[in-house]
């Protein structure tokens, strides 16, 4: 009996054991699959955690890595000192603002700022700062930071800090740190749009750590809040960011590591993605759309509308330093062929420096038809009865607003051609002709805008005031009478006040027509079909903490 006893003791005790590694090993499957799980397992330095998933996929799995393709390299991980889009996409994901939009709209919600509270007159701006907040350094996040920024940005060169010159410069008054969580603003005049421009991506708070130990090495090693932490930057090939282990929000990001993959060619970047090396890309031709949606492992993602496309004219260089001249401008091309040509009618025909979609549009002016013989009588007019030869600078990368510059380029050659301008296309490397551009060294040059926070005040004042003339404003357009109406709309607080001023500010525009408003185009990006939960924003700087990828 007793033996009886132990051998069924013995099967009994081995059947535990199994059924406990059974449970055990099953449960280190699980954790390994679950990007959540505190067991998760992440790659060393010397993995390519791309190459890692790709080899143990089953359907459905989450996805450690994000690869997106972009048609061109940041020029700054520094958002303060640049203004263009291939910088912000990066930025946004490592900084983040005081305030900050919605995901899919440019309304205002809580970022590092959890509440605000504004004085009667305007002039005065409350902030209580979210607590236990740290920078990727692992310093705190506090109001004493805030104020450090903030003096950082003002006391810097204009062409340095160009977004602060063109949304604060001479209005904010001084920044006080209150408490560890309170920062107050003072104004010298009220600011309508004071807590959108808060939220605009060049307004990262940084840690002042950081920024004193790498001084003008700051731009290649950013430090901020946001879930990604900054990792390597190759230049014109790839910025990988990492998952901030310690984000103040747990349940994000969702992904452990996003990589920015600079892939100049919309054709090669659609094949990149078609062929499994990147994961997510934007600036798609309008032409490839039906290919993309007929692809079962692909999917669309569409942007919310929010740019401009224009024609700059240097209004300090011959001939367009004459209003007839830039007017003839107008008249010349044809921006409905040009649209049904590279964005398949993806696109509106631009009439107004900013998009119908923005508070103070103003539907009354009728624009420019394209009327070749009027151009004509305008440059005889003007003393160019046998036309002029200029540069037409062609930009080198897609954007939102403009899918293929050299194309747009060719096209407004050969409408100028008819008109007797000749027209010699030139371009730079994407930094180099944005930098020569503002320094006003360009006959014409194609480039355009995507809004930063939805306000009229971010494309009239930004691109056009006097104020903006060598950081945002490029055309070198100046109009005293203008910059009076754009300043009483910024300090407006009625909101029908200050659409009825944004109104006559574009009427001022379209008579002295310092651009050729081209298109509001309605951008495309591509992705894989088991991308969840991106958002593509308006302003075009995309947070992706929240993204899941599944294969």
């Amino acid at each position: 009996m007793r033996n009886r006893y132990l051998l069924k003791l013995m099967a009994f005790l081995l059947m535990a054991v199994l059924f406990l590694a059974a449970c055990s090993n099953k449960d280190d499957e699980e954790t390994k699959k679950d990007p959540e799980s505190p067991g998760t397992e992440q790659p060393t330095d010397n993995e390519d955690p791309k190459e890692e998933d790709e080899g143990n996929n089953d359907e459905g799995e989450i996805m450690d890595t994000l690869v997106f393709g972009r048609g061109g390299d940041s020029t700054s991980l520094d958002p303060a000192a640049t203004t263009e889009g291939e910088a912000f996409k990066v930025t946004k994901n490592i900084y983040e603002t005081l305030t900050e939009f919605g995901p899919q709209d440019t309304e205002v919600h809580p970022g590092l700022a959890t509440e605000w509270s504004t004085s009667d007159d305007g002039l005065t701006h409350t902030l209580k700062l979210r607590e236990g907040v740290k920078f990727h350094d692992g310093t705190d996040f506090n109001a004493d930071a805030v104020v450090y920024n903030f003096e950082r940005w003002k006391a810097g060169d204009k062409e340095q800090y160009y977004y602060y010159n063109s949304q604060f410069a001479g209005i904010i008054d001084t920044v006080t740190a209150v408490d560890p969580h309170t920062v107050e603003f003072k104004l010298t005049r009220p600011l309508a749009p004071f807590y959108k421009n808060l939220a605009m991506s060049p307004f990262g708070i940084a840690s002042p750590t950081a920024i004193e130990e790498y001084g003008d090495k700051f731009a290649e090693n950013p430090t901020g809040t946001g879930p990604f932490k900054f990792q390597e930057w190759k230049r014109n090939d790839r910025i990988t960011l990492v998952k901030n282990e310690d984000y103040w929000n747990p349940e994000f990001p969702k992904v452990s590591t996003l990589i920015f993959r600079s892939i100049p060619d919309n054709s090669a970047r659609l094949n990149a993605l078609m062929s499994g090396e990147v994961d997510l890309i934007d600036g798609v031709n309008y032409t490839d759309i039906p290919q993309i949606e007929a692809n079962p492992d692909l999917q669309v993602f569409n942007r919310p509308s929010m740019n401009t496309g224009y024609l700059g004219l240097t209004a300090t260089r011959e001939p367009f330093d004459n209003k007839l001249v830039r007017q003839a401008m107008n008249h010349a091309i044809d921006k409905q062929t040009i649209i049904d040509a590279f964005y398949a009618g993806a696109a509106i025909p631009a009439v107004n420096p900013m998009p119908p979609v923005i508070a103070g549009y103003n539907e009354d002016i009728p624009g420019y038809d394209y009327n070749p013989e009027k151009a004509k009588e305008l440059l005889a007019e003007a003393g160019y009865p046998d036309g002029f030869e200029m540069e037409l600078w062609a930009m080198p990368v897609p954007r939102p607003y403009m899918p293929n510059g050299q194309k747009v380029a060719e096209a407004i050659q050969a409408n100028l051609a008819d008109v007797g301008i000749t027209a010699n296309i030139v371009s730079y490397e994407w930094g180099t002709y944005l930098e020569k551009a503002r320094l006003g060294e360009a006959d014409a040059f194609l480039l355009g805008w995507t809004g930063d926070n939805g306000d009229a005040d971010n494309f009239l004042y930004v691109l056009l005031d006097k104020d903006s003339i060598g950081s945002n404003n490029y055309s070198y357009y100046a109009s005293d009478e203008l910059h009076e109406v754009l300043i009483a709309a910024q300090s407006e607080t009625d909101a029908a006040v200050r659409e009825d001023l944004y109104k006559q500010a574009q009427e001022i525009i379209f008579e002295d027509a310092p651009w050729v408003p081209l298109v509001h185009g309605e951008p495309a990006l591509a992705g894989k079909k088991g991308i969840e939960n991106f958002l593509p924003h308006p302003t075009g700087s995309d947070k992706l903490h929240q993204v899941i990828f599944k294969q």
